[in-house]
């Protein structure tokens, strides 16, 4: 086993004001030549967005993007002609491909929204672009692993350009599992959004992150109840 632990207080940040934005892996004024990348894993931002504040319209191109919303809601616009709002239990995907533009403002005028950025790189590039949304009722994710990511739409999950799995879980106090990866070549990286876990010989706490891979599985112990994102990636492409 091989892991890479990245605890909350070491992650890169910006404070623009409308925008407080912590980076798990190198992104805009932020870089650390460390923290580039967890195999097909390119950024993993922690946002923060004020009342009324959000990105205008910008582009993207061949990068797989998932939002998850973890307090308010998100407004979203983009080339495509999609018009959304994406609220707590929802997950959005967008697979930019030949090229997108896409805004994301708060909904709220006044209430903050935070939500989770990630970017994967893509396994095919200059597909056509596409859009997905999706709610997960989060009692299905109690002392559970659930997929709401993944190459297909097998399980009900959204799919992405990419043999990447998301699956978040909620673990209540005491709970044990064990994460088993889909391919030796693959690994898994694990952030806790809130609570405190062991995984694989660390506690993480709060934001933590952990990588592990060169591994089939690993155990994972609530030390107190947690909320968990797990993101499993092809480490080469």
């Amino acid at each position: 086993m091989r892991k890479v632990l990245h605890r909350a207080e070491t992650r890169g940040h910006a404070n623009h004001g409308w925008l407080d934005s912590h980076h798990t892996f190198s992104f805009a004024g932020y870089h650390n030549p460390e923290r580039m990348h967890f195999g097909m894993l390119r950024v993993l931002n922690d946002d923060v967005v004020g009342g009324g504040g959000g990105f205008g319209t910008h582009p993207h191109d061949n990068m797989e993007i998932v939002s998850i919303p973890l307090k308010g809601a998100l407004e979203h616009k983009d080339s495509m002609g999609n018009s959304s709002v994406i609220r707590t239990h929802d997950v959005q995907i967008m697979s930019a491909g030949t090229g997108i533009m896409h805004s994301e403002y708060n909904h709220s005028a006044t209430e903050s929204v935070n939500f989770l950025q990630i970017w994967i790189y893509p396994k095919e590039r200059n597909i056509n672009p596409r859009y997905g949304q999706q709610n997960f009722d989060p009692k299905q994710r109690v002392n559970r692993i659930k997929t709401v990511v993944s190459p297909d739409s097998s399980g009900g999950a959204l799919w992405i350009n990419q043999d990447a799995y998301f699956s978040l879980a909620t673990f209540m106090e005491g709970f044990e599992t064990d994460y088993k990866l889909r391919d030796d070549n693959h690994g898994v990286y694990i952030f806790i959004i809130e609570g405190e876990v062991e995984v694989a010989g660390e506690s993480l706490t709060k934001r933590d992150g952990l990588g592990v891979f060169e591994v089939s599985g690993v155990a994972i112990k609530a030390i107190k109840d947690s909320e968990i994102l797990f993101i499993e990636v092809p480490m080469t492409s």
